[in-house]
């Protein structure tokens, strides 16, 4: 009886390469409209083998298969897979020849020390900077872009051959990310069943594998916090969670201090309502960093849901931000929903830190009837300095108030022959029922 052949993971792949394609239709996934899930023609046996012979390299095999019985490049993750002539073409020849030194789990110091060539101050001869280079991305191969700095190496010799790593450029304190899989085809599979079972893939293979009861599994048996929190991490590319999942998250947001924040997050992204508990419960409590947590989920839900209920809990709650980061969430959220005012908002406007001015002056700048606060405006750039005052300027206009007009009397100069700027405030000085001159009067 013949019961057909076995189905392998090649196939498993094309089949799910179509499965893909008709998942996202609108080419939504990040990257999916530059190559709209289609693969190049097949690399040819002669071809592959004319190309390891040339480059004196041996590809690793699922690579390479890949290649000979998939397509030469085309649909992948992001921006889609290199062909192999693209790939050789983005990496240099002496790094695609020399040994691999990066490895998973690479601490800070180790990899400062590696690049350090790369991030000194001085500079150093091309041929100095290009050994460096050529020695953090040897031994692999450049197989696609993730975008910007970002790209996607395959690792060709050594103890990791096989492996995807993304790099980016040479930060201190930031080793390139080896992914979780340990083949191409596998980081591969992974991306098409990601798409195919609508999960969010922003940035994906950088986050744990697995569904919802695979993490819950791996954080209930986990040996660290570490490990613990790439798991809760790992949740976030699920849009939706199930009641027990749900259930689960709420009992590390109440019974875990250290992930109660994370937890949170989770259960706002999937089940809003679910959260919102847990979220006054941050934006009433002592504790800084949870009141920025909170803001920045509100921010981040702020497209899909009203957050009217919250409003009057962080207006209450403005005495207790003093950072520029804080400030900037806070306007967002107040901005959104029309609750900042310059009376509200003066204690920032005031304030001795520019940074906290500006964020301010940014944060108000849809509030009408600024003419009616002018006190607090005169305030803020008699205690601000030129960046404040151009700040206001940048994003409030010219307000037409007899008592500003010194202020804005000083930088005129510096404004005058730009067209736009020279209309407002000639338009100012026209509401205040003044020559268009005025400015110009007296102008040492």
């Amino acid at each position: 009886m013949w019961f057909g052949k076995k189905e392998t993971q090649l196939d498993r792949i094309k089949n799910k390469l179509s499965q893909a394609m008709h998942k996202d239709t609108a080419f939504s996934v990040f990257g999916a409209s530059s190559h709209q899930y289609r693969v190049n023609e097949k690399l040819t046996a002669k071809g592959l083998a004319d190309w390891q012979a040339h480059n004196q390299v041996t590809l690793p095999e699922p690579y390479a298969q890949f290649l000979t019985k998939v397509g030469n490049g085309g649909a992948g993750p992001y921006y889609g897979i290199y062909s192999i002539e693209k790939a050789a073409s983005y990496t240099e020849r002496q790094a695609l020849l020399a040994k691999s030194v990066l490895h998973p789990g690479m601490i800070k110091e180790e990899w400062n020390h590696l690049i350090e060539p790369l991030t000194k101050d001085e500079d150093i001869p091309d041929e100095e900077y290009d050994e460096a280079c050529n020695k953090v991305l040897g031994g692999m191969l450049c197989i696609g872009t993730q975008g910007c700095e970002y790209e996607i190496y395959l690792v060709l010799e050594g103890k990791h051959r096989g492996r995807i790593v993304y790099t980016s450029d040479f930060h201190p304190d930031h080793p390139f990310f080896f992914v979780y899989e340990d083949s191409f085809l596998d980081w591969y599979e992974r991306w098409l069943d990601e798409i195919i079972l609508d999960y969010d893939i922003g940035w994906f293979g950088s986050r744990l594998p697995g569904d919802e009861n695979a993490l819950i599994q791996i954080y209930q048996s986990a040996p660290n916090e570490e490990t613990q929190a790439k798991a809760l991490d790992g949740m976030f590319k699920f849009k939706k969670v199930s009641q027990p999942t749900l259930g689960f998250l709420k009992n590390i947001a109440e019974q875990s201090p250290k992930n109660r924040t994370t937890a949170i997050w989770l259960i706002c992204k999937t089940s809003f309502d679910a959260g919102r508990k847990y979220l006054l419960e941050l934006l009433q409590s002592d504790e800084h960093e949870g009141f920025l947590q909170a803001l920045q989920i509100l921010h981040a839900s702020s497209k899909t849901v009203n957050l009217t209920e919250f409003i009057p809990v962080i207006l209450q709650r403005l005495d207790r931000i003093h950072d520029p980061e804080t400030l900037r969430y806070a306007g967002y959220i107040l901005e959104d929903n029309g609750a900042i005012t310059l009376q509200n908002f003066a204690p920032f406007l005031c304030h001795a830190d520019p940074k906290m001015q500006t964020t301010a002056i940014y944060a108000a700048r849809s509030c009408e009837n600024k003419l009616g606060s002018w006190q607090i405006i005169e305030q803020m750039l008699m205690g601000g300095g030129p960046q404040v005052l151009n700040n206001s300027i940048l994003y409030w206009g010219i307000i037409p108030h007899e008592k500003l007009l010194p202020y804005y009397k000083a930088v005129w100069p510096e404004y005058k022959s730009n067209p736009n700027f020279r209309e407002k405030f000639i338009g100012c000085l026209r509401e205040l029922h003044l020559p268009d001159d005025y400015f110009d009067k007296n102008e040492s």
